[in-house]
C-alpha cells in the first residue's frame, strides 16, 4: 500500500502516475511539459481547511485581502486583485489601462498576451496588437519596441498606449536594467506599462543564484529585493501562483489603488467576482512562502543546467540559452523527434515534441525522472538519421522504430501556451 493508504497504480511510474497529490507525489514528478503541472503540497491543501470563508465580492475575506496587500507590497505596488488566472490578470490590466480608443498594444511577438490568450487584447479591449521582434535572439529591448511603436497622431493608425513585457519568454529573463529603460521611455510618451510576470518568480530566483553574495542566510531578503526591483518599475504587474509554485489555482494583478479599483469593476462585469476566495488565497500564500522563499526554484534551475549539460555532453545542441527553468534542445530532424517522443513515452516521461524540444524543469521533478531523461538522450543521439518520414506516411524503419503512420499523435505544439 502507498503511504497515503491508496493502492499504487500499475505502470512504469507506479503510485506517481494516477493518484491525486494529497499525500504523495503526483504525475508532475515525471512531467517535463510545463511547470503548470505542479500540484499542491500537503501544506497547501491543509491551509484550505483553516482559511477564512468570507465574501471577496464584498471584500470581506481577510485571507484574500491580506494576500493582495502582501503580494502588492512585495512588488512595490499599493494594491492587488486576486484573479482566477494569469490570462484574466493580463486582460484586466489592458482593459483598465486602455480607456480612450483607438489604441494599440506592443508586446513580444511570442508573448502570451498577444499569441496565447485567444485574441483577448482585441476582443476585450478593442486594441490593435503589435508584435515586436527580439533582435538579440534572447529578450525584448527598448529598441525592439521603438521599432514598432506608433507615436504620431496620423489618423490612419492606432497609437501605442500600452507596452506589455513578459518575463520570462522561452525561459529567458529580461534584465531589470532593460525593463527600467523601457518603462522610462514609455512614461516620457504617456504609454502605460504592464509586466506579465507569470514566471517572474523564476527570474528573481535566477538573478539571486548568480549573485555571489547571496546565501541561505540572506536568501529571503535577496529574493524580496529582486522581485521588488522589477515590480515597482511598471504601472501594473501580474504574477501566477499555479505555474512553478504549485498552488492549485490563481494569479494576482497589482498596481495603483485607482487602477485596481477599475480592474475590480471590470472583473465583476466579466463574471470574475468570486465568493469564498480564502480557499484560493490560503494555498497561494503557502506556495510563495514554501516554494519561492525557500529556494526551491533556485534548485530547479540547477537541475535544468544539469540536464542541458547532459544533452550537450552527449553531442546534442541547444537552441536557446538556459537562463531559468527551461531547456531547449535541437530536435530538428524528423527522426530525432520521433525517437524523442517514443523513448520518453517508454520511460514514462511527459514531454512535448517539435523541432525545438522544450523541457521545463520544476521543483516537483524527481531525480529518477532526470535519470530517465538521460537515457532518452542516449537513444536520441545514437539514432540513425538516415531514414525519413514524409507527410506522416511510413517510409521504412529506423533503428528498430517503425515510422509513425499518423504523425499528428506526436506533434503537439511545443510553444509556451500554458498560461491559464
Amino acid at each position: 500500500m502507498a503511504s497515503n493508504g491508496l493502492q499504487p497504480a500499475e505502470g512504469l511510474n507506479g503510485g506517481y502516475a494516477k493518484i491525486n497529490n494529497w499525500k504523495a507525489p503526483g504525475s508532475a514528478a515525471f512531467n517535463f511539459k510545463s511547470d503548470t503541472t505542479t500540484t499542491p503540497t500537503v501544506a497547501m491543501l491543509e491551509s484550505i481547511t483553516y482559511t477564512t470563508l468570507l465574501d471577496d465580492v464584498t471584500q470581506h475575506d481577510s485571507t484574500t485581502n491580506d494576500l493582495q496587500t502582501w503580494v502588492a507590497g512585495l512588488l512595490g505596488q499599493p494594491a492587488g486583485l486576486l484573479t482566477s488566472s494569469g490570462t484574466m490578470g493580463n486582460q484586466l490590466a489592458a482593459r483598465a489601462h486602455l480607456t480612450n480608443p483607438p489604441y494599440s498594444v506592443v508586446a513580444d511577438e511570442g508573448s502570451h498576451i498577444l499569441s496565447w490568450e485567444a485574441g483577448g487584447i482585441a476582443a476585450n479591449s478593442g486594441a490593435l496588437p503589435v508584435p515586436a521582434k527580439r533582435t538579440n535572439g534572447r529578450y525584448i529591448t527598448l529598441e525592439d519596441i521603438q521599432a514598432v511603436a506608433i507615436l504620431h497622431d496620423d489618423t490612419h493608425y492606432a497609437p501605442t498606449k500600452m507596452v506589455s513585457i513578459e518575463n520570462t519568454v522561452d525561459g529567458v529573463g529580461v534584465p531589470v536594467a532593460e525593463c527600467a529603460r523601457i518603462c522610462a521611455w514609455a512614461r516620457e510618451h504617456g504609454i502605460k506599462t504592464h509586466l506579465d510576470g507569470a514566471r517572474l518568480w523564476e527570474v528573481a530566483a535566477a538573478n539571486v543564484a548568480r549573485n555571489e553574495n547571496a546565501n541561505e542566510h540572506n536568501l529571503r531578503a535577496a529574493l524580496e529585493k529582486e522581485i521588488h526591483a522589477y515590480g515597482n518599475l511598471f504601472d501594473s504587474v501580474t504574477v501566477c501562483f499555479s505555474k512553478g509554485l504549485g498552488a492549485p489555482i490563481g494569479s494576482i494583478l497589482v498596481g495603483s489603488e485607482v487602477f485596481i479599483k477599475q480592474a475590480r469593476h471590470v472583473r465583476k462585469s466579466w463574471g470574475g467576482g468570486m465568493r469564498q476566495t480564502g480557499i484560493i488565497a490560503a494555498p497561494a500564500r503557502v506556495a510563495v512562502e514554501d516554494t519561492f522563499f525557500s529556494g526551491q526554484l533556485v534548485r530547479s534551475h540547477e537541475v535544468a543546467k544539469r540536464i542541458a549539460k547532459s544533452w550537450t555532453d552527449k553531442g546534442g545542441k541547444l537552441t536557446a540559452p538556459v537562463d531559468t527553468n527551461m531547456v531547449w534542445i535541437d530536435l530538428s530532424s524528423t527522426t530525432r523527434q520521433q525517437v524523442w517522443l517514443a523513448e520518453a513515452e517508454r520511460e514514462g516521461l511527459h514531454v512535448y515534441g517539435g523541432a525545438r524540444g522544450r523541457i521545463v524543469v520544476h521543483y516537483q521533478i524527481c531525480e529518477e525522472a532526470v535519470e530517465r531523461l538521460g537515457r532518452v538522450f542516449d537513444k536520441v543521439i545514437a539514432e540513425d538519421r538516415s531514414s525519413v518520414v514524409t507527410n506522416g506516411v511510413k517510409q521504412g524503419e529506423f533503428g528498430g522504430y517503425t515510422a509513425i503512420q499518423n504523425q499528428a499523435k506526436y506533434t503537439e505544439r511545443a510553444g509556451d501556451g500554458d498560461e491559464v
